[in-house]
């Protein structure tokens, strides 16, 4: 019964409420008082039960909780027949832990996705000198693996013959796919995007790095338990001294009346009603203003950052490569524009794709004689011109003239981070064009913001290759930044902020980042990121709009503030009304209870004002 009860809380909470709209609907129209009286009853009951169960099962591991204080106060207000105090507090009690949970509802639903994304079979050699496909389960140390194109590779290995491009997003959470040629290091659970590749697998199973991502998530997941709520903490030593106080009273002078209202003043309506009216206005407010913050202990941790680590590619930069420069040399640029656009569409290089993209409509010519350079690019003939496509290695080689004016390019774009692509018809240079992840518009900004809201240290983490990760560094002003990493590394390296006693925000936007998005004190997800790193998070910005980060932080910030605002005033208004019933003759049952309910009034309004909250700077 306990336990169905407690599984209808939310159900109880709704008719609580309307049986109180009924009741005050009823005397305030029609003034009939037998219908706000029952409807209150009916209303405290149905509340109580729920928090009548939670007290006992606090009472039974010798836990004095609020919810034993609820209780009492209820059971009090039930004795001087204050139906309508005790109808409210329990209502207000229940919807707020209502409003609080629905914000904590992390599931651990990611490990279940990512262990559906491992792959789950290999081409694997058999003795015939045949490939077989086989449960990767089935795959030992040692065996030789066949990837085809579109395949994921089934365990981490060396690759002993072919060739293709694999994209490593799911590893390394970098966007453009990487050439693997012999001897390269292949990872399980990337994809290869075009090729062939005969790998020998070097680790099986849970020892691959798919393997280990999914067993950090894991880990960082239950490492990360919650802390204890400040009021629960607060309720510890409150609920006795009140409970001391009204029997002492009852001792003293004989007056049950007053020991009951003594425990009615004391009940914590403010107290209770405070702390979620705040999380929900400021939970509320980020919603609306593209942030989604998952419950009140992530307010709390975020509001005391010390520092954030940032994962480079989907969150500090776009994500997907693109033309970022284009220099040209010459004329008829437009019809040498359509040569490389024809020479690229026969190309799976992942540069051709940013390349097509920035010149767009054009007229295609048939492309002969095509030879592809190895580590250079491609030599072809379109529309009886020679056409070289690549990088500075192939126009040497092809002897194209390349200038002051166009080595000061060069060098220009290559300090900035950009992969080149040089063309050249019929031996003299046309275009130059940069392509790189661009970093997102404002970024540099909303840094700037993060450190104005006191947070010390701006770290980035990337498994791109330290020459690129230097460059994003030094444009965005970043306190550290480290390339060449993998998840194990990036978590390793969380773990060692954390020992080092600070508060840590990791951002990201993929599964390579889960395990970092766990294991810090506040993971901050991309929107437009894998569901994993979305569930696995604290916090999601809707839309992988980075400007509401520094909102978010702003937000937190005043939210902690007003929490604290509110618990002050619920318990100086308790502790005020307690002394004056003791200590005074002005406070009586009718003043108690107006100003007790003044103090709600006052804790709601005062959360409310985080509705509007904007970000000043």
């Amino acid at each position: 019964m306990q336990r169905y009860i407690l599984s209808k809380k939310n159900t109880i909470t709704l008719i609580s409420g309307i049986l109180i709209a009924v009741a005050f609907t009823s005397k305030w129209t029609v003034e009939n008082m037998d219908i706000f009286t029952w409807s209150l009853i009916i209303a405290s009951l149905l509340g109580a039960a729920p928090i009548v169960i939670q007290a006992y099962q606090a009472l039974k591991v010798k836990v004095i909780s609020i919810d034993v204080l609820v209780t009492i106060a209820v059971f009090g207000a039930f004795l001087i027949h204050n139906y309508e105090e005790s109808a409210i507090v329990t209502f207000l009690f229940l919807f707020g832990a209502y409003l609080e949970q629905r914000t904590l509802n992390q599931t651990r639903s990611a490990i279940k996705e990512l262990i559906e994304m491992a792959p789950e079979s290999a081409l694997k050699l058999m003795e015939n000198g045949e490939y077989e496909e086989v449960e990767v389960d089935e795959v030992e140390v040692g065996d030789i693996l066949l990837v085809k194109t579109g395949a994921k590779v089934p365990v981490d290995g060396t690759v002993i013959s072919g060739e293709g491009y694999i994209n490593e997003a799911s590893i390394t959470g970098e966007s453009v796919p990487v050439k693997k040629i012999k001897d390269s290091k292949v990872y399980a659970g990337t994809i290869l995007d075009n090729g062939t590749l005969q790998i020998v697998a070097d680790r099986v199973g849970e020892d691959t790095t798919f393997g280990k991502i999914i067993e950090l998530v894991e880990e960082a997941q239950d490492s990360k338990s919650e802390a204890e709520r400040f009021i629960d903490r607060f309720a510890k030593y409150y609920t006795p001294a009140v409970l001391v106080i009204g029997l002492l009273v009852w001792l003293i002078s004989k007056d049950i009346e007053l020991s009951i209202t003594i425990l009615v003043l004391g009940c914590p309506g403010a107290l209770v009603i405070g702390v979620p009216v705040s999380n929900v206005a400021g939970i509320g407010n980020g919603a609306r203003n593209g942030v989604l913050l998952k419950g009140s202990e992530v307010i709390n941790d975020f509001s005391k950052l010390d520092s954030i680590v940032f994962d480079k590619t989907g969150t500090l930069t776009l994500g997907n490569p693109t033309v970022a420069e284009t220099e040209y040399y010459g004329d008829n640029i437009e019809e040498v524009l359509s040569y490389l656009a024809s020479v690229e569409r026969e190309s799976d290089h992942p540069l051709a794709k940013a390349v097509l993209e920035e010149i767009g409509e054009t007229t295609f010519f048939s492309v002969e004689n095509t030879e592809v350079i190895k580590g250079g690019g491609i030599i072809a003939n379109v529309n009886g011109h020679k056409i070289a496509v690549g990088n500075v290695h192939l126009m040497e080689r092809e002897n194209i003239e390349l200038n002051e004016k166009v080595r000061s390019d060069i060098a220009r774009f290559e300090g900035k981070g950009n992969s080149l692509v040089l063309t050249a018809v019929d031996g003299e240079l046309k275009i130059l064009m940069g392509v790189r992840d661009q970093i997102r518009q404002g970024v540099k900004k909303d840094l700037q913001r993060l450190r104005r809201l006191g947070v010390k240290n701006l770290i980035m983490l990337s498994g791109d290759n330290q020459g690129t990760v230097d460059i994003v560094s030094r444009e965005l002003g970043l306190t550290e930044a480290y390339g060449n990493m993998l998840p194990e590394d990036k978590s390793e390296y969380i773990k060692r902020l954390k020992g080092k006693g600070q508060i840590v925000a990791f951002v990201g936007d993929g599964v390579n980042d889960s395990p970092s998005l766990a294991l810090a004190d506040i993971g901050i997800a991309m929107g437009s990121g894998t569901d994993v790193a979305i569930e696995t998070s604290d916090v999601v910005l809707i839309n992988s709009d980075f400007s509401r980060l520094p909102h978010a932080l702003g937000l937190v910030k005043a939210t902690a503030r007003n929490m604290k605002q509110n618990i002050f005033i619920a318990v100086s208004v308790v502790f005020i009304l307690l002394a004056g019933v003791l200590f005074s003759e002005w406070v009586n049952m009718s003043i108690g209870m107006l100003v007790h309910e003044a103090s709600i009034l006052a804790v709601i309004l005062n959360g409310m004002r985080l509705l509007s909250y904007k970000l000043k700077y």
